[in-house]
């Protein structure tokens, strides 16, 4: 496995299926579809100066059985522990998307962020759906997807994915911590905190670190 490449037990695959970076979580079987799907999408990571970018899309089931959904930056650690998992059982689709810190640099972190998207996407394969995303910014590979700024606190499909993606990620940053030792990963997963500056300046960037993101390339060593 890559330095960069999500693991298995974090819920991405250590062998990427045809396409690209993405996995189904939860295949969509009939049961509990609704016959109009909604795909709620959002991402976890743009702003991290290490890792990468997660997309989440997720089609709730009828009747949602799972309470409590909000934008997972609201919720402790804890709780989006609960409600991912509660998510993988109740969910009537669901699927990731993620592009890694070296698609990251090659594209800009829009563009990643897009195709993560498009990749969580995908990954459900629904021929026929309704898109909703959060944020004002459409990836060109859904063009008619729905953008919803505040969509993560207004439309439970939207929270449902911000979960899933942010414990996918999260998850993958601790596990990281462990085989770059020094940066605190686990504690700030790869966000511009003093400490992980402070890191960056001590040690250089990891593998697992943005380059094109300025505050890595002025620590980055010849």
């Amino acid at each position: 496995m890559s330095a960069q490449e999500p693991p298995a037990q974090l819920g991405m695959p250590l062998e990427e299926p045809e396409g690209g970076c993405r996995r189904v979580l939860v295949a969509p079987d009939g049961a509990g579809l609704p016959a109009d799907p909604v795909v709620g999408v959002d991402e976890a990571g743009r702003g991290p100066l290490a890792g990468p970018v997660v997309a989440a899309a997720v089609v709730l089931a009828e009747p949602n059985p799972v309470l409590g959904l909000t934008d997972s930056k609201k919720l402790s650690a804890k709780r989006r522990e609960a409600l991912h998992d509660a998510l993988l059982e109740g969910a009537a689709a669901a699927g990731l998307g993620w592009a890694e810190p070296g698609e990251i640099d090659a594209v800009n972190i829009l563009q990643a962020t897009h195709r993560a998207m498009e990749r969580a996407v995908a990954a459900i394969g629904l021929s026929s759906c309704r898109v909703r995303i959060d944020g004002n910014s459409r990836p060109a590979g859904l063009p008619d997807a729905a953008c919803l700024v505040g969509g993560d606190l207004s439309d439970a499909a939207i929270s449902a994915a911000s979960i899933l993606a942010k414990v996918t990620r999260d998850r993958w940053m601790a596990e990281h911590d462990t085989r770059y030792p020094g940066y605190g990963f686990a504690a700030h997963k790869g966000y511009g905190t003093a400490a992980h500056r402070a890191a960056l300046e001590r040690l250089g960037p990891s593998p697992i670190h943005r380059r094109s993101f300025k505050v890595v390339s002025r620590n980055a060593r010849e």
